[in-house]
């Protein structure tokens, strides 16, 4: 069987050449090739002008789990077989969707920022109720790091299907009464047309005051606004967001200089934490293109990730 004829745009990543000619495949430009590696993270600028070159590509692997940016003009359902990195991030964001979980509910944002010995404060994750929207890569990894804490664990996903660790698993429609009932919140979830703007005021209104909202999916599942008002009045414990709306987050933004609101900058999985997953998971489909096997991270075209 001849080896998959495999185009990367942009070239010059050595670690990615790697991966494909590790797979079996053979590197070419996209007017030779079977199948594209697209390697602009976040930009899908010459993508079609690399797909109308190749008439013969097949499938195309993209470099993010998120793919909302890469979904306009109906790409995804162009016949072609699209993946995504779903999955190949998971340990690390939920490593630091726990981080952000512990650093806000312990106080410990608030206490390094503090010039001097103040009364200690800070609650327990150790059983308490957790709410996590979304039921992908993240939540499965999360809900094994949450073992150890005794948490009482909601999930809110598209379907009732179980996940190990989940007390419960609910669908949208239940969202307001989940979260209502968690002291911890996390958005794990993919940006689509309908989940964009998903936590607003009714959202925040319905959390317990004492509970911490985490973002670790996209800024946009949240209404900025919103949010900065439930922070400034104190309606929610506090809010841990490694993605914002705007993002990058301008200098001067009102969230930047609120107490009860911890920011990243997008660091729940950085570029040198994603080479060795992602070069695997390019390796794995390679691998798999070649033998005619099923691909991993299969994009839904009607979902849209």
């Amino acid at each position: 069987m001849p080896s998959p004829r495999i185009a990367v745009v942009p070239r010059g990543v050595d670690w990615v050449e790697s991966a494909v000619e590790s797979g079996g495949g053979t590197l070419v430009d996209p007017a030779q090739a079977d199948a594209l590696v697209w390697m602009a993270a976040w930009s899908d600028e010459g993508l079609n002008d690399a797909l109308g070159a190749g008439p013969d590509i097949r499938w195309v692997q993209l470099p993010l789990a998120g793919v909302e940016g890469f979904a306009g003009t109906g790409r995804f359902g162009d016949g072609r077989t699209w993946t995504c990195a779903k999955g190949v991030y998971a340990e690390p964001v939920a490593e630091h969707a726990l981080a952000l979980a512990l650093a806000g509910m312990r106080n410990v944002a608030g206490s390094a920022r503090a010039t001097s010995w103040a009364r200690p404060t800070g609650r327990l994750l150790h059983g308490r109720d957790v709410c996590i929207v979304g039921g992908g890569g993240i939540t499965e990894a999360l809900l094994r790091l949450l073992a150890p804490f005794g948490t009482r664990n909601v999930v809110v996903r598209r379907s009732h299907e179980a996940l190990p660790g989940a007390d419960r698993t609910v669908t949208p429609e239940h969202l307001l009464d989940a979260i209502g009932m968690a002291d911890l919140v996390v958005l794990a979830l993919a940006l689509t047309p309908e989940t964009e703007g998903l936590i607003g005021a009714a959202q925040l209104g319905a959390m317990r005051p004492e509970a911490w909202l985490v973002n670790v999916a996209r800024g946009r599942h949240i209404r900025t606004d919103d949010l900065v008002d439930a922070l400034a009045r104190t309606a929610i414990g506090g809010a841990a967001l490694d993605v914002t709306d705007p993002e990058p987050l301008p200098d001067g933004h009102p969230l930047w200089s609120l107490p009860n609101c911890i920011i990243t900058p997008h660091a729940a999985n950085t570029p040198a934490m994603a080479v060795a997953p992602l070069s695997e998971r390019i390796r794995q489909n390679v691998a798999r293109f070649g033998r005619g096997e099923e691909l991993i991270g299969l994009i839904d075209p009607v979902l849209g990730y």
